[in-house]
């Protein structure tokens, strides 16, 4: 009897750790989501930014070229679209000074 007891109640605890693992890891995801969200906004608009920038002045640095390649390949591995693209191939047209 007292071993049956035992069964049930590690069953009904693991059943509750379980969930409560999975409720966990689910919020963590929730929260790199938004987080992985929220970067991917700020590359774009600095990428906006800097194309602005460059193309109106009519040359870029090759720091400020390899920075831009580099934040564009970020955006992208955060799942950014191919608007961004566009810009990096005008940027990438540019004379590149110092």
């Amino acid at each position: 009897m007292l071993k049956e007891f035992f069964i049930q109640t590690y069953s009904i605890v693991l059943s509750v750790v379980l969930g409560y693992i999975v409720w966990l890891l689910k919020q963590q995801k929730k929260d790199r989501d938004v987080n992985s969200k929220g970067t991917m906004l700020m590359l774009r608009a600095k990428l906006i930014e800097y194309h602005k920038e460059w193309t109106e002045r009519n040359y870029i640095t090759k720091h400020g070229l390899q920075n831009f390649i580099e934040m564009y390949e970020a955006y992208h591995e955060l799942g950014g679209n191919g608007m961004v693209t566009h810009l990096l191939e005008e940027v990438e047209e540019l004379q590149i000074k110092g």
